[in-house]
């Protein structure tokens, strides 16, 4: 008898401060996405239009961003991806797969003096290039990595 009371002591210790705050408005859900989310480029079937809504002109190759990915992926359902940019003043890392039916998988934006540092997995439905756009000062630069897929992860 005493442990229920006592959870059920904690769940409402916990639950009050929460309610507390949701009701002097500091908690708001959703506004801090609202303002960032690029609705064209994540519904974009086809990688040049998921980078022509990044802004992405001109982008040039660098040996300072590095893509790191296996060779190949024996189940592309979870792809492990990374990208380190070590060029200055980072302020954006977004992935493109350029042969799943969304291209664009993800963009990640970096307060200022953050290490450009993104890891994450990925769904890949079939052999793909994967691309790392990464923008610093302004400008955008890329990194590209083949991934063969043996199962596929996007309805194969």
């Amino acid at each position: 008898m005493h442990q229920i009371r006592r959870r059920l002591l904690k769940a409402i210790g916990g639950v009050i401060p929460l309610a507390a705050a949701a009701g002097a408005g500091l908690l708001r859900a959703g506004n801090a996405l609202a303002t960032t989310w690029n609705k064209t480029g994540f519904e974009a079937k086809a990688a040049a239009d998921a980078l022509k809504s990044l802004g992405v002109t001109g982008a040039q190759p660098s040996k300072d961003i590095m893509l790191t990915t296996p060779d190949i992926a024996e189940n592309g359902a979870q792809v492990p991806v990374t990208v380190t940019s070590k060029l200055p003043n980072t302020q954006s890392i977004s992935i493109i797969v350029e042969k799943n039916p969304f291209p664009l998988s993800s963009t990640y934006d970096f307060s200022s003096g953050a290490d450009g540092y993104v890891s994450t997995k990925l769904k890949l439905g079939q052999t793909s290039n994967v691309i790392a756009v990464v923008k610093a000062d302004g400008k955008f630069f890329t990194a590209t990595k083949e991934v063969k897929v043996t199962i596929g992860g996007c309805g194969g």
